[in-house]
């Protein structure tokens, strides 16, 4: 009768640090997607500053999102 024993004690950790990076890139492709399917961007409408020569200004936002 033959015993044979079986160590693979160094194959878990390959396989743990691999789950941790795939599930960092999962994280971060969920807030990208989030940001570009419509999720709030708290910078919506960009103030607008126009400085003209003689030392005045004009001063606004800009309306519509030019869809």
């Amino acid at each position: 009768m033959s015993d044979e024993i079986h160590n693979n004690s160094g194959s878990g950790s390959g396989n743990g640090a691999l789950a941790f990076i795939l599930g960092g890139v999962v994280v971060a492709l969920a807030v990208i997607g989030w940001f570009v399917l419509g999720g709030e961007n708290p910078v919506d409408e960009p103030d607008l500053r126009i400085e003209l020569p003689d030392g005045s200004a004009i001063e606004g936002e800009v309306e519509g999102s030019g869809q």
